[in-house]
């Protein structure tokens, strides 16, 4: 995982979409929003509260709303990249540098930062039970040293571990997840570790 300490260092690097997300940056910044780095990725900030954020992959690039959820959108660009498991989080997907609105861009930052000055939130979902799939659960009762360390993490671990098994709809891909996970568990570290160390 790339690790650029600051915005500028971020932008710099060659990658997909360099041009088009740099385009977004200075739109968001016009848009008197604060710029760092938060999860590997430029995070725009309000005040300290997180509103908006951009990122390129291979078929698309884009801008998300940290509170898209509650925002108007008034022309329908955005959506919900997991439905049924994001709460907040709304994207708006961009595949040429034609999509790239500023005047639009701007007027959902500033509802954006409205509704971050306003403390409205959609709070991520807490204390949620523990749903082992059956298929991890065999593979944690074959190994005491797997099982123990699993009973080590806390419970949040313990689901996103569970949820990444769950979610796969073929037995083939469940069991190549766990032969992933397990050595992770084993050693003591969340599935997401690596992206809450940015």
């Amino acid at each position: 995982m790339e690790k650029s300490k600051s915005p500028d260092a971020w932008f710099a690097k060659d990658r997909p979409w360099k041009d088009e997300l740099c385009a977004l940056r200075k739109v968001l910044l016009a848009s008197g929003l604060c710029e760092e780095i938060k999860w590997g990725a430029p995070c725009y900030t309000h005040k300290g509260k997180n509103v908006a954020g951009i990122g390129g992959f291979k078929s698309y690039f884009g801008v998300w709303f940290f509170q898209g959820g509650l925002m108007k959108d008034g022309k329908k660009v955005l959506i919900n990249a997991q439905e049924g498991k994001t709460k907040g989080l709304r994207q708006w997907r961009m595949t040429s540098a034609k999509d790239i609105k500023p005047v639009i861009i701007k007027a959902y930052a500033k509802e954006a930062i409205a509704l971050a000055e306003a403390g409205k939130e959609i709070k991520a979902e807490r204390g949620r039970k523990l749903v082992m799939p059956p298929e991890l659960k065999t593979a944690l009762a074959k190994s005491k040293r797997n099982r123990t360390a699993f009973e080590k993490l806390t419970p949040g671990k313990q689901r996103e571990y569970a949820d990444y098994v769950s979610e796969a709809k073929q037995d083939a891909t469940k069991q190549k997840r766990i032969e992933k996970i397990l050595p992770m568990i084993a050693a003591g570290v969340g599935l997401n570790d690596k992206y809450r160390k940015c």
